[in-house]
């Protein structure tokens, strides 16, 4: 029977990794797994030798030389870095880095956020609708994306824009923060939203890389939005464990991060992906997710 995370095999990549966080990590231990490589850019001294010593090779960004070096090693680049006032990093240091190095990546990958939609009021986004950021980090998505679409072109690259909801997976789960005794249940009447595992959103993104469009852009999503007091309550029931405390939004034991969540109201549709990419998500609902969380 079809595994139905399982989509068209890539061949192994070389893959640079322009930020070395929990996904870009996630997407270089891919990489290796499916027979390819990884370079993984750091700011950080520390984190280099961390992810030298996964096997990675590691590179600092801000060294035009050694990154131009790695984008001639490599034959796709994920972008995971947010972008700043200035804008996107990763196009600005990989933009010379490639011109330097006269290698054109077969496939770059910008990993943007469903803030760039803004609030829909609890109704549906796709790809194609109307970019609507509400919130600074949106905007500067937006901005990101645009930026990478226009370099995409300018330079004859092939771009693809990656929009995604919240990120769970292992340490970083409803399941984690119930056992650690951080969570809190915010009940916001009418407000939803979809997650991702980040296993699935790696696949999603070699998914891609075995059938690069030019320009395309991908929500990369669960197949059931939910609210996050649902998903509490689940996780909680699940692990046997008493409720959190119930709190106001604006309570301070409420994280930003969190607080993000809560301010857009949205049901995304993975629909696209899943036609062009021939991608399944292989943990669709939060419940699927959390089990395996709660199995691990």
């Amino acid at each position: 029977m079809r595994d139905p995370s399982a989509a068209a095999p890539s061949p192994p990549v070389t893959l640079l990794v322009f930020g070395g966080g929990w996904l870009g990590q996630a997407a270089a231990r891919e990489a290796v797994r499916r027979g390819g490589g990884a370079i993984v850019t750091s700011r950080d001294t520390g984190t280099r030798e961390a992810l030298r010593a996964q096997g990675f090779t590691a590179v600092d960004p801000a060294d035009p030389g050694a990154l131009a070096e790695a984008v001639a090693a490599s034959s796709a680049v994920l972008v995971t870095t947010p972008p700043e006032g200035s804008g996107c990093p990763g196009l600005m240091a990989l933009a010379p880095a490639i011109t330097a190095s006269r290698s054109w990546p077969d496939w770059i990958g910008y990993v943007s956020s469903t803030a760039v939609y803004g609030d829909r009021g609890g109704g549906w986004a796709f790809e194609d609708s109307e970019l609507n950021a509400a919130t600074l980090e949106g905007a500067r998505r937006a901005r990101a994306e645009r930026d990478w679409l226009d370099a995409g072109q300018g330079m004859g690259l092939t771009v693809q824009l990656f929009r995604l909801p919240a990120l769970y997976g292992p340490g970083r789960s409803p399941v984690d923060r119930l056992r650690d005794g951080t969570a809190r249940l915010v009940r916001k009447p009418g407000q939803v939203f979809n997650r991702i595992h980040v296993e699935d959103a790696v696949s999603g993104l070699f998914a891609s890389m075995a059938r690069p469009r030019p320009g395309a852009a991908y929500i990369l999503c669960d197949d059931e939005p939910a609210a996050a007091d649902v998903v509490i309550e689940g996780a909680a029931h699940r692990l046997g464990l008493p409720l959190p405390p119930e709190v106001e939004l604006d309570d301070p034991s409420v994280s930003d991060a969190m607080r993000r969540f809560y301010l857009d109201s949205k049901r995304l549709s993975n629909a696209r992906a899943k036609a062009e990419l021939d991608w399944r998500p292989r943990y669709p609902t939060w419940r699927e997710g959390l089990e395996a969380l709660v199995a691990t």
